[in-house]
This record gives C-alpha cells, structure tokens and sequence, in this order.
C-alpha cells in the first residue's frame, strides 16, 4: 500500500523549515546506515542530537501524530525520530531495504520498522533524477512529489533514490511501528477507514447503519492491534 499525503506542510511551515536547513550543520550520511546499505548510499544528513534536527523533528512528529491519514494509514504506535537528508548531484542511494528493528534516538528503546515514509521537501523542478523508487506487488514505481507532500509505504519494500543529476534534492525520512503489523490488515482497515470518513461527510448515510460501520473498524482494530 503507497498513500500520497498532499500538502502535509503549508506553505509556510514549508518555508520555515528550508530556511532552517539552509544553514544546518549536513554531515556524511552513510554514519547511519549499516550493513549492504552503507555500501549503496550517498548523501547528506543531520545528525540525531542536532539541534536543528531535533526541534524540526518534534515538529513534524506532532504534526504526524495529529494527521488523520497518517493515523489511518500508519495506526502508529511508535514513530522514529524523522532525519533529514539532503542528495546533490552524483548522490544517490541504491536498492535496500529498511532495518526491521531500530533503535530509537535519546532512548534505550527500539521499534520494529513496518510504516515508513519520506516528505519532501524541495520542489521536483529544483533538482533532476532522485526520484524514489519503490518496489510492489504490482512493479516499481516512481516518486516524485511536490514539496510539502508526503508518501506512506511499507518498510518491507524494496526502494531507493536515484541518482541526482543537477540541484538538490532535500527531504525527512522516517518509519513507524503500527499497532497492526500486517500490512494487507492494515490495507483493509485504511480503506474502511477512509470510506466512513467520505460517508461521514457525505452527510447523506443513515446514521445507525454508519455507526454499525464504524463498530466493524473498531473491532477490527481491537482484534488484530497488538500494543
């Protein structure tokens, strides 16, 4: 499952944000990175106890926690620390996937990867290449968002960023671990999920058979959520 968030950031927070990182301390990104993927990555990022990091960081993580496709596609009960990363031209990162236990930043605790997601950050006409590749039951597909848009996919896919040829591409990265692990259950539950919001708003849906609706995701929820 690969959800789009549009506009998560406004123009402003947006704003706020590149300004911020604009005269952030980038260091090596492959500090990160372990195993086969510290061989294929290329690129810049904060470091965790940054301090531009850490207070952009909080931001989006109560911006995330307050989001109701986020919520809905994630079901979140943990969510990483999110790190920025910056590609110039010639940085890329190659085909890896996502650790499936991490450890959580200024923590003894760690969370197991199922929900990660990348926000960009720079506009796609501000640099070229470095779309984002994601592997899926269906191919791979390219991604290439608009800055201040947000994309959701599993954290078992295979994925990575292609090189960049000219400009600078920027975006935070992080990962979640979802109440639900399974991510066909929590396919199901989004799309149930997001037709009673459509129906709730509709205002045209009898409201019992729309609460028996809505008792059906929440049972669900209880039933296969693990916490």
């Amino acid at each position: 499952m690969l959800i789009v968030i549009d506009n998560f950031l406004t123009s402003l927070e947006l704003e706020q944000y590149c300004a911020r990182l604009e005269l952030a301390d980038w260091q090596d990104g492959t500090h990160s990175a372990g195993g086969l993927a510290a061989q294929v990555k290329a690129n810049r990022q904060l470091a965790d106890n940054d301090p531009v990091a850490l207070d952009l960081a909080n931001r989006l993580l109560q911006k995330l926690g307050q989001h109701p496709v986020f919520v809905s596609a994630a079901i979140p009960h943990k969510i990483h620390q999110p790190r920025f990363n910056r590609y110039s031209r010639g940085e890329a990162y190659g085909v890896h996937v996502d650790a499936p236990i991490m450890s959580l930043p200024h923590s003894n605790d760690v969370l197991r990867s199922d929900v990660s997601a990348t926000l960009f950050l720079a506009e796609p006409n501000e640099y070229e290449g470095g779309e984002l590749l994601i592997e899926g039951q269906f191919g791979a597909q390219e991604v290439k968002l608009a800055a201040g848009d947000i994309v959701v996919y599993p954290s078992s896919s295979l994925h990575q960023v292609l090189p960049v040829t000219a400009g600078t591409r920027q975006v935070a990265i992080l990962w979640a671990q979802s109440m639900i692990a399974d991510a066909q259950d929590r396919s199901l539950l989004f799309d149930l999920d997001q037709s009673i919001q459509s129906l709730t708003n509709s205002g045209q849906v009898d409201t019992a058979e729309l609460m028996r609706l809505t008792a059906v995701y929440h049972n669900l929820v209880r039933r296969w959520a693990v916490v």
